[in-house]
């Protein structure tokens, strides 16, 4: 049996974290949902500014919006929803066959909106709306700012993918927000089925502290911190308040492992994919990990509920001068200074693109 196999019977989704219109049309992505057990998929601008700037396939589309006189922030998200919209009809049978639970495929909000609510809030029920798909999370950071944004749009029913968290307590609140969205549904009469993942990114812990700490803590930063977000996530889905929520008709938000691909050379190409086995949970892994670890990864033992070793070695990073929780500051704030310039490298590429067609 694959590996992939194995991680999915284990019942671990295995998304995949890229989307290119090439994939689509060569049928990459299609033999990844029929041979490696793929039922998902995440994109962010980054994801995009490759895609778009890396070929020609993206080249008629943008000549005739730009034709239109369409500014390149909506020939954006036209191009980004055209190859969505593919995607998720790939993982209608996923997302049919769960019951909603798993097929789904992610559009972010322009990451310029980060501290303006209600603009965050007005532009994800646009582009899930424009999306038409019933599998479209559409991707808000879960920083302060972010939050309320969070609530309100799941109070009104939009489906959220929570990105940028990096600790359990950044998770926790993230979290809250849902559950305090799906609570205003039901005092407002409405369903509470209203789906969510929280996503949690891993890889950048261990980037962030390499020069900083020695040869036996390398690379365990990130799986501490997953082991301790899990082992919350445990916690909550077992908590009298999801409980009475679940009685009503709400579904548990789904916890994702995020950025899974290994930065370090020296390390395991499929360290992280190995390390966050676990039920009920998603990990989004790039295409290079995915291959990998289909070609040798090991599914052992899942994750274990109560977080295990995290605490221990949490407190050995402590004792090596490393601040964990100033850390999870930091590289959220950097991770929302990155989505802003990952964002303006993407429009600016775009606006070129369009001279260059033009010319």
């Amino acid at each position: 049996m694959k590996p992939t196999q194995k991680l999915h019977d284990l019942g671990q989704s295995l998304w995949q974290d890229n989307i290119t219109r090439d994939m689509l049309d060569d049928g990459t992505l299609e033999g990844y949902v029929r041979n490696l057990c793929v039922t998902g998929l995440t994109s962010n601008p980054t994801i995009f500014d490759k895609a778009i700037t890396a070929g020609h396939a993206y080249d008629e589309q943008i000549s005739e919006l730009r034709d239109q006189g369409r500014e390149p922030e909506e020939v954006f998200f036209e191009l980004a929803l055209s190859d969505l919209r593919r995607a998720a009809d790939l993982f209608k049978e996923a997302h049919e066959r769960t019951a909603g639970v798993d097929g789904w495929v992610s559009m972010e909000v322009s990451p310029t909106l980060a501290y303006d609510t209600k603009a965050t809030i007005k532009q994800a029920a646009e582009l899930h709306a424009r999306g038409d798909r019933p599998n479209l999370y559409i991707k808000i950071p879960g920083t302060e700012a972010g939050l309320p944004a969070i609530e309100e749009s799941i109070y009104v029913g939009i489906p959220i993918n929570v990105t940028l968290l990096f600790d359990a307590k950044q998770y926790l609140a993230a979290a809250n927000a849902y559950l305090r969205g799906l609570e205003r549904r039901i005092e407002a009469g409405l369903r509470p089925d209203v789906p969510s993942v929280a996503s949690i990114f891993m890889s950048r812990w261990d980037v962030a502290v390499a020069d900083e700490v020695p040869a036996e803590l390398k690379n365990r930063l990130g799986i501490a911190i997953g082991k301790q977000a899990y082992a919350a996530y445990r916690e909550l889905l077992d908590s009298g308040r999801m409980q009475r929520l679940q009685n009503e008709g709400a579904r548990p938000q789904r916890l994702l492992f995020a950025s899974t691909g290994t930065k370090d050379p020296e390390a395991s190409d499929v360290h992280y994919i190995e390390a966050f086995a676990a039920p009920f949970t998603i990990n989004t892994m790039p295409d290079k990990t995915l291959l990998a670890f289909e070609d040798h990864g090991e599914v052992t033992d899942p994750l274990p509920a109560d977080g295990g070793d995290a605490e221990k070695v949490l407190n050995q990073f402590e004792s090596a001068g490393i601040g964990v929780k100033q850390l999870a500051a930091r590289l959220q704030q950097e991770g929302a200074d990155a989505f802003v310039k990952s964002w303006n490298d993407l429009i600016g590429s775009i606006s070129r693109e369009a001279e260059k067609l033009a010319g």
